[in-house]
């Protein structure tokens, strides 16, 4: 495939090295200055940029025929506005707040216990999430997907960064170092606790898995998530 890469940082210089071991070609590396895309050339994008550029390179992108799969986070507000675009230009869009496939697998995960949780009122759930210093949005995309999947499958009707009230979900957002990302959900009550946790040890996990799903796009039309990738549905 022809890759292009929206934004040139870490991610968009692991993803480079990913699909080039897997074959693919690098067509283009699109970052802040750049200004003219030849979409063209382009089979696939693979947008990681920053929030204020991600919607203007995902529906650039669809309204020019190009397949993208999108992990950027701190954008979502236009999200449903990406989506019905997508679906007036029968374009093929995918975004992820984490592409790693062990992360997606500790999301249905986290949907399944809180759903066994639900009726136990004894436990008081939490989250912490940590990641490196550039990080700029807090909470990660991923942990608001966590809490996401808590509150549709639970009594919680949202979550607060730090301190939260009753029927809220306290998100701890730590910084620190290189850190690709941990998450930790936790459910505690007087007697015990019970605690599930995913580590990212590198970023390559993340770059892995947006390749995959820039390979499982190919000859797509629609909007899909990562449950449709890994065929977790």
């Amino acid at each position: 495939m022809n890759i292009a890469l929206f934004g040139y940082g870490k991610m968009g210089k692991m993803i480079e090295s990913v699909a080039q071991d897997r074959g693919h070609n690098i067509v283009a590396k699109i970052d802040v200055d750049s200004e003219d895309i030849n979409y063209s050339d382009i089979d696939v994008a693979i947008d990681f940029s920053m929030p204020d550029a991600a919607f203007e390179n995902i529906t650039g992108c669809i309204e020019n025929g190009v397949p993208v799969i999108s992990g950027t986070t701190g954008w979502l507000a236009k999200y449903d506005a990406a989506v019905a675009l997508c679906h007036e230009k029968n374009g093929s869009f995918i975004y992820a707040s984490n592409f790693s496939l062990g992360v997606n697998v500790f999301f249905e995960l986290n949907r399944h216990l809180a759903r066994m949780m639900r009726n136990l009122n004894q436990y008081q759930v939490s989250m912490e999430e940590i990641h490196h210093t550039q990080k700029v949005d807090a909470p990660s995309g991923t942990a608001i997907t966590l809490a996401e999947s808590i509150i549709e499958n639970s009594a919680y009707k949202t979550w607060k960064l730090d301190h939260a009230e009753q029927a809220e979900i306290p998100i701890v957002s730590k910084r620190t170092g290189d850190t690709p990302g941990t998450h930790t959900v936790d459910y505690e009550s007087k007697v015990d606790s019970i605690e599930i946790k995913h580590t990212a040890h590198t970023r390559e996990g993340f770059a892995l898995g947006a390749v995959i799903a820039a390979e499982w796009i190919q000859d797509k039309t629609g909007v899909f998530t990562m449950k449709d990738v890994l065929d977790l549905k």
